[in-house]
């Protein structure tokens, strides 16, 4: 039985985004990871910050990995991405996807959200971090939840 912010996506909402993931990842050297929780016990950008570095998302090879990060009761969402893909988009790109995401959040469409936040992201990795021959998946593409 799935319990707090997991039990808010099915199975087949989860399959999406894995696969959403799977699709960045496949055209980008980078990596993109999703975390969900209930509540956001901190100010939004320090708990994704946390997050971040709980997932060992600054170990890639690059330094270019993206979480987003999405507490569901507290409404609070923030993307960020590590200083390689940072310094080629700046803190108005980050803006620019949690605002698009958000548009969803607000009728409660937490996948499609996450989806479209996830698809603007994979771009701008494609323009700045394209798939290399040698690439490896350093970061699993599963869904992390709350702990």
């Amino acid at each position: 039985m799935k319990i707090g912010a997991h039990a808010q996506f099915t199975p087949e909402d989860e399959r999406a985004l894995e696969q959403a993931i799977e699709q960045v990842e496949s055209r980008t050297s980078a990596e993109v990871r999703i975390h969900v929780e209930s509540r956001c016990p901190a100010e939004v950008l320090d708990r994704a910050a946390e997050c971040f570095e709980a997932l060992s998302m600054h170990r890639t090879a690059a330094r270019n990995g993206v979480l987003l990060y999405l507490a569901i009761k507290d409404r609070k969402f923030a993307v960020i991405g590590d200083v390689g893909i940072h310094q080629h988009v700046g803190d108005a790109f980050w803006e620019e996807v949690q605002t698009a995401a958000r548009t969803s959040f607000a009728s409660n469409r937490w996948t499609e959200g996450l989806l479209r936040a996830t698809a603007a992201v994979g771009d701008a990795l494609l323009e700045h971090f394209p798939v290399a021959d040698d690439d490896v998946n350093e970061l699993t593409n599963a869904i992390s939840w709350g702990w």
